[in-house]
Parts: C-alpha cells; structure tokens; sequence
C-alpha cells in the first residue's frame, strides 16, 4: 500500500537501496522522442502498458486510459497510464529524490522502479500507474487503484469500488505552491466523472507528512480516520461524490 502524498508522499514500500540525484522538472517540456511514443495522437492519445482484453482488466478502472484530459485553473491535465520504455527513466529519477524516497521507498537503480510498474502493468489491473501531463508538461506520477481490492479494504469499512490514489510531484520547484491540491482535486474529480459506481475517492497519505495531508483537505477530502498500516501510520482521506461540490 503505498503513501498517498501531494508533495511527495504517496507510493508503496519497497526496498531502499542507495538513491542518486534528481532533476527538477518545472521547465520539461516534452522531448521528440516522448512525443513520437504518446503516438499520432499526442499525450491525449491511448498510451496503456498493456492491452485491454474484452471484459478483462481495464474494465476494474472504467479504462483510465480512455478519461480524457480536465481543465485546472494551471492548465489542461491528463493522465497518462505509464509505458516502461518511455517513462521509467524519468519516474526513477523522481523516486530518487531523497523527499520523495523517504516515504515511497522506491530510490536506487532503475530497475528498482520498474519492478514496481511492472508489478502493476503485469496484474490484473486493479492498479493502474500514471503520469500526470499538465499543458504538456509530465510533472507528477499517479497511481490510481482499486481501494475496495487492495489489502487497505481490511484496514477501514471499505464500500465497493471505493477507488485509491497516490500521488508523487516530481519537481521540487512545483511543491508547496498548491500544485498537489490542483492535481488532486483534478483527478479525484476525473476518478468520480468516469466512474460512475465509485461514490468515494480514498487515499492514505503518512500522517507524519502534513503538507500532503493538507493538499488533500484542500482539495476537498475529508479527514476520516488513522490507520495503522504495515509501513506506516496513515490519515486516512476520502472525497465523497455527495459532497464534492460542497468541499
């Protein structure tokens, strides 16, 4: 069960080895070769890790890929589901921020990372792995699940599809200035739009990690709870559909 933080709190634990340096991203722009791999039709384009099979694994998320882009007052936003070959150099790049890596667990060498996508690329697609393209620009990872079929649903009164996000900024210089709380409001807002049996958007930031508890309360989530979770304590936080326009 990973963390769930706007700042950079929000993966799962995994082993830790020795972490290198980051790259801020405020100023990336997509390079040629990135776009080539969006395909013809851009970053709004399908771009899934694996294909979807009739009936199969696609359908536990209502097809993230298919979702569309949302308006933010910084931009329009997508999410983007994750292809090893494009994007594992520059989500490894951000879990090796020591910020990051102190609640995602996820520093060291390439490979590291990638098991952990592939872990979810490979499954059956109760977790889909994201980035988070805002005016076409990746500057976040998210990790967008099925809470109800995660081993969270044992931790607090899971509802069926009950539906989890976790969330990494990956530029540093994007932190702290209400980028998480935009995004998160923007993709718990697309989780309810396109799922239409999801009453809750459920996340589980450390509750040792105050700035992402607060983007999530800004973003509308309430304060339900805390869990005493495997790799840490966590507060547990949920956006209801009835009361999305009210917070």
């Amino acid at each position: 069960m990973p963390p769930t933080d706007a700042s950079s709190d929000t993966g799962p634990s995994s082993p830790a080895p020795a972490g290198v340096g980051t790259e801020d991203t405020l100023d990336l722009r997509l390079p040629d070769e990135l776009i080539m791999l969006f395909g013809p039709d851009g970053p709004d384009g399908p771009a899934t890790g694996h294909q979807p099979l009739d009936g199969g694994v696609d359908d536990l998320l209502d097809t993230v890929a298919g979702w569309g882009p949302a308006p933010t007052p910084l931009g329009h936003f997508q999410l983007v589901p994750v292809r090893i070959a494009r994007d594992l150099a520059l989500i490894s790049r951000w879990m090796n921020d020591p910020a990051v890596a102190a609640f995602w667990e996820l520093a060291g060498p390439e490979s590291v990372t990638d098991a952990h996508l592939r872990a979810q690329l490979d499954g059956d697609g109760r977790s889909v792995p994201c980035l988070g393209v805002l005016g076409g620009t990746p500057v976040s990872y998210f990790e967008i699940y099925r809470a109800d079929l995660d081993p969270l649903a044992r931790q607090y009164p899971a509802r069926p599809h009950d539906t989890g996000i976790h969330l990494l900024v990956g530029g540093v210089a994007d932190r702290g200035r209400g980028v998480g709380t935009t995004l998160l409001r923007a993709v718990s807002d697309l989780v309810l739009d396109n799922r239409p049996s999801c009453a809750r958007v459920i996340a589980e930031p450390d509750i040792r990690n105050t700035p992402s508890v607060s983007a999530f309360l800004s973003a509308g989530f309430r304060f339900s709870a805390e869990l005493d979770l495997p790799d840490k304590r966590a507060a547990l936080m949920i956006r209801d559909r009835a009361l999305r326009h009210l917070l």
